[in-house]
């Protein structure tokens, strides 16, 4: 295959054009309604979602994207339109971007690799690990966009890369970075994005890979499993969630004689509301005021160096085979 008519589409999950009320709700709404995201009766949520939850959760939810807007737009745009301009020069080939709710739209960003004579994309989801809820939404998407096409493009979709090497290194160094310039603190906590437990106990793996993930970063940074853990964040509604919660965490950490706490999320791949407002602010106020002296938020892999090189080493292997 000849790389110059390989393209790469990089998807993310999506977000509000604008920290408004209307654009948090038409996003929420596209999002909430994918099933999924929720799968449960459509006479039932249907109703819900529109006549109470989102009323009542675009308008808050907004306000959280007014205290972490950035002056280009949503920092997971930001973020998510670095990446490509930084794979695209690493790799000296076309790659686009495409969301699974909202702008750019996943469709947009193959015909524009297309448009550049693409034979062959190569589909990288942002998810470093697989779950129904974000990788397989992604599938979905293709699959319905591309339902009355007579000839589909060439795929290759990455399923996961939640041990690869370069990943675990990635996230490695940005924590020793933070070390270096804030000190190292009594404990690495990783909160994962949450899902209901009722999808893993139904197949998805999604907490494997967590596990694993946070397996290999301990043996990378030579850490025991007293100086660091796991948990997942943001959960919505009332069934359970996978746990341990990163709230109920925070609050147990300080009677074990854990004062300094240093937090990452590897789950995500780009700084975003779940990021900079829930994990930078939210939790450091619950860990404080459960004791703790010293909060440290360790930023995503963004558009970092090692992490620009981990996609190009996937998006390489793919086009090789």
């Amino acid at each position: 295959m000849n790389n110059k008519k390989a393209g790469v589409l990089l998807v993310n999950l999506g977000t509000p054009t604008a920290p408004t009320a209307s654009a948090v709700k038409t996003f929420l709404s596209e999002f909430l309604h994918d099933k999924r995201v929720v799968d449960l009766n459509r006479f039932i949520w249907c109703p819900l979602l529109h006549g109470v939850i989102l009323p009542i959760r675009a308008p808050k939810v907004a306000k959280l994207y007014q205290s972490v807007w950035m002056d280009d737009g949503s920092p997971l745009m930001v973020y998510s339109q670095r990446q490509v301009v930084a794979l695209q020069k690493r790799l000296s080939m076309p790659v686009a971007l495409g969301m699974t709710y909202g702008e750019p739209r996943i469709k947009s960003g193959i015909e524009l690799l297309e448009q550049q004579g693409c034979d062959k994309i190569i589909i990288l989801p942002l998810y470093p690990q697989y779950s129904r809820t974000t990788t397989a939404a992604v599938f979905d998407q293709i699959a319905k966009q591309y339902k009355s096409t007579p000839v589909l493009p060439n795929f290759s979709f990455v399923h996961n890369y939640h041990d690869h090497p370069l990943y675990i290194k990635a996230l490695a160094e940005s924590i020793r970075l933070s070390w270096e310039k804030k000190g190292k603190g009594d404990y690495v906590l990783c909160s994962y994005h949450g899902i209901p437990q009722r999808f893993v106990d139904n197949g998805d793996i999604y907490a494997l890979h967590c596990e694993r993930t946070t397996e290999l970063l301990a043996q990378e940074l030579g850490l025991t499993p007293e100086q660091i853990g796991m948990s997942y964040q943001s959960r919505f509604g009332r069934e359970a969630w996978l746990q341990p919660y990163t709230s109920e965490t925070l609050t147990e950490l300080t009677p074990k004689g854990i004062k300094s706490l240093d937090i990452i999320s590897p789950a995500f791949s780009s700084d975003c509301l779940e990021t900079l407002e829930e994990l930078s602010e939210e939790c450091k106020e619950i860990f404080m005021e459960a004791g703790g002296q010293k909060y440290t938020f360790i930023p995503c892999l963004n558009d970092d160096d090692l992490h620009i090189e981990m996609m190009a080493d996937i998006v390489s292997q793919k086009i090789s085979h």
